[in-house]
């Protein structure tokens, strides 16, 4: 996948990535047959995500994804299935960066649906995976190509769920 992004996404990429990231892992949780989606402050009302955060260096990939989902969920949660690997090249002009997605697929344990980390997220919820699949041109609509990454990157998870 390439993703074309504007100059302040490019530059937000590139600070997230001091520390020496350059993937993410993206949680597609369930709790009631429906997922854990988030909301980030500057998203228009109404648009949702499944949680996803960056990947630390000295951390397992387990240990980040749990670290992530607490974070950003507020909840306790079991790691299912490893379903995806999206490598990606974001792009500004004439400047590339190379990123890895890992996307698993969780159960529920435990705890309250809210963010810990309120800063980078604003509200969670649950939706059913028909409707995480309808916000696709919302996401589309707002110029973003990280939010058209995140569109694509949801559309392909759901298939690789829907297989399961």
């Amino acid at each position: 996948m390439s993703f074309a992004l504007s100059f302040k996404e490019f530059e937000n990429l590139i600070k997230s990535m001091r520390d020496g990231r350059n993937s993410d892992i993206t949680l597609f949780i369930f709790k009631n047959g429906k997922v854990i989606v988030i909301s980030k402050p500057w998203y228009k009302e109404g648009l949702y995500r499944a949680p996803s955060g960056g990947w630390k260096p000295e951390e397992s990939l387990e240990e980040a994804a749990l670290r992530e989902a607490y974070e950003e969920t507020g909840t306790k949660i079991k790691l299912q299935r490893y379903i995806l690997r999206i490598e990606v090249t974001f792009s500004y002009k004439h400047k590339d960066i190379l990123w890895t997605s890992h996307i698993f697929t969780a159960c529920y344990l435990s705890g309250k649906l809210q963010p810990i980390d309120k800063r980078e997220i604003k509200e969670v919820k649950l939706l059913s995976l028909e409707e995480l699949s309808s916000l696709k041109p919302v996401l589309l609509k707002t110029d973003s190509g990280g939010l058209a990454y995140r569109a694509d990157l949801t559309e392909k998870a759901i298939e690789e769920i829907k297989k399961l």
